[in-house]
């Protein structure tokens, strides 16, 4: 039996060093919110996304970022293909859930009380 031997590297150390740079210019971001706390709050907001942005670009530049990218385009490529159900089909389909779902509750309803009323009132003598 025949073993593959490929082995998938998790990434580059560049790679890795753009994610923690993308890492520490989140935490950047939102010290610069803080600290800027006398400065306004437009101020404050403005150093916030500047660092969420710059973040952002980094990670995209890396390995995972781009395989993240990938990612998205595969699923809304794959979301184009799906075929949506007309409204009256949606419409239908929703009532046979409804319709199941009663008589599925009709039907646990019933047998609780016929098993209630086998154990309590046949086999154990009691009385409700």
């Amino acid at each position: 039996m025949a073993v593959s031997s490929q082995v998938e590297t998790v990434g580059s150390g560049a790679s890795k060093a753009k994610v923690v740079a993308a890492g520490l210019l989140v935490i950047a971001g939102i010290a610069a919110f803080y600290l800027l706390a006398g400065q306004g709050g437009w101020v404050q907001w403005l150093a916030l996304l500047v660092g969420l942005a710059a973040a952002a670009l980094v990670f995209l530049w890396s390995n995972p970022g781009k395989d993240f990218v990938g990612y998205v385009k595969d699923s809304y490529n794959e979301l184009k293909k799906v075929v949506w159900p007309t409204r009256p089909e949606a419409m239908k389909m929703t009532g046979y859930v409804f319709a199941f779902a009663i008589v599925l509750a009709t039907f646990l309803w019933l047998t609780d009380l016929v098993v209630g009323w086998a154990i309590f009132d046949l086999l154990l003598g009691w009385r409700n």
